[in-house]
């Protein structure tokens, strides 16, 4: 039975994102008195609800000694809390016929349950559980440790091509905390103890530290009644919650790496250091990235894939982050290629946006591009949930998720000129050639 009321919702979210349609997204803001900003929506067009906290906590705020705490709190806070068993919290949600997840970042920790509409008060009771009651201790870090040390495993160190974003990073924020991978580094999950993640958990997990956005079949001043209920109590943090107190350095000269893997295609992948998130430049640069990969007609899909072949697959997507950012392009070699004529034509077609404008045709349909992934985007329950979070939390404006757009179509054809010749140059980036690991000329003894 639960099953099939499981299956059943998944069905529901489904048809939600086959409806996006560009509306305005209503909704209603204010902060309680412990510091907790609570953002409510209501669409009552099908009868579920996405419950989700987000806390202003990433792999940024870690030590540097002390690196993977953001993520390995996602694990650790689903191990139960005082009143809620270990292992059950997933239960309570399934059993109810709703999903629930998390995912950490650089610069937050999100939490949510998407659950039948009359399950409302449910999600505000676990998420309120989270907050205040969970279970930091050696059992679950013990069980949690393994679990994290496994996942690095396999999708960093086992994974083909796994480890490219630590190799990026590290070199595009060298002397900044964005320069150690999300998932942080086995040995300080080894060294960590107790008092530590205790230690964490009373800084960042705190009302004044969190954005509570609901969104769905709602009713709002039930929803504020019962946010008052399972939220209003929990006391504000005491300590000033720690953030990086310094400018992210640039790039002093262009970088490059060779990284011998356990991969059959070579490839090569190169990151623009680029401005953070909402700030001007980053939207001509989002859609300089749009038109140079996003989809078979775009420029290098073009160029590389069908044209030249010198490519198997192609992409590009702009990393942005709240401090900064990096905009990488990849490319695998097609079967036969050589990597290092791959990299020269990439450059090339890159070079000919810094050289010319692009069309006007061709604007206006990236404009179109642009336009129906912003609406894509909030299209469902759980994103518009999401955005509303991120719009506050990063920008302090939620209405962004009905605004953003006007900044992307404000973009002109000489903005995206412009960036390309001010970020994607040689000197402001770093590129990785990954070739297989037979062809490493100095192989280390495993």
């Amino acid at each position: 039975m639960t099953q099939r009321i499981t299956l059943f919702f998944a069905f529901l979210l489904m048809g939600m994102a086959a409806t996006a349609q560009s509306v305005n997204i209503e909704f209603e803001e204010y902060t309680l008195d412990n510091g907790l900003h609570v953002i409510l929506h209501e669409d009552k067009s099908t009868p579920i609800v996405a419950v989700s906290i987000m806390y202003h906590v990433g792999s940024k705020n870690e030590k540097p000694d002390r690196t993977g705490f953001a993520h390995f709190f996602e694990h650790l806070l689903f191990e139960g809390s005082e009143n809620i068993d270990r292992g059950e919290f997933d239960k309570y949600v399934e059993n109810a016929g709703g999903t629930l997840n998390a995912n950490t970042s650089y610069d937050r920790t999100y939490y949510y349950e998407l659950l039948p509409s009359n399950q409302l008060e449910l999600g505000l009771w676990l998420e309120s559980e989270r907050l205040l009651h969970a279970k930091v201790e050696n059992k679950g870090i013990e069980t949690q440790r393994e679990v994290v040390k496994e996942e690095r495993r396999q999708r960093v160190d086992n994974q083909p091509y796994g480890t490219w974003s630590q190799e990026m990073f590290s070199r595009a924020f060298k002397g900044y905390s964005y320069e150690w991978p999300v998932i942080g580094y086995m040995e300080h999950l080894n060294a960590a103890e107790e008092e530590d993640y205790k230690n964490f958990y009373k800084t960042f997990y705190v009302p004044n530290n969190a954005v509570l956005s609901i969104a769905g079949d709602l009713n709002i001043a039930e929803t504020k009644k019962m946010v008052e209920k399972y939220f209003g109590s929990i006391p504000r943090g005491k300590a000033e919650i720690p953030r990086p107190n310094k400018e992210v350095p640039e790039l002093a000269s262009a970088e490059r790496a060779t990284i011998y893997d356990n991969i059959q295609l070579p490839a090569v992948i190169t990151g623009f250091r680029i401005p953070a998130e909402g700030t001007p430049d980053y939207y001509p640069v989002s859609m300089l990235s749009t038109l140079l990969a996003q989809g078979q007609s775009s420029r290098l899909y073009r160029a590389l894939v069908d044209e030249q072949q010198k490519a198997l697959q192609i992409g590009a997507f702009p990393f942005g982050l709240e401090d900064s950012g990096v905009n990488v392009v990849f490319a695998l070699v097609n079967v036969g290629g050589d990597i290092d004529e791959l990299e020269t034509a990439l450059q090339s077609e890159i070079a000919k946006v810094r050289d010319g404008l692009i069309g006007e045709k061709e604007f206006q349909k990236l404009k179109n591009q642009v336009e129906n992934d912003f609406v894509t985007g909030n299209s469902t329950i759980a994103r518009r949930a999401e955005s509303l979070a991120n719009y506050h939390m990063y920008f302090g404006d939620a209405n962004l998720i009905n605004t953003e757009i006007e900044r992307y179509m404000a973009v002109t054809r000489e903005d995206i000129q412009r960036v390309a010749n001010k970020y994607f140059v040689k000197d402001n980036s770093v590129t990785l050639q990954y070739l297989p690991k037979s062809l490493d000329p100095n192989p280390s003894e495993e």
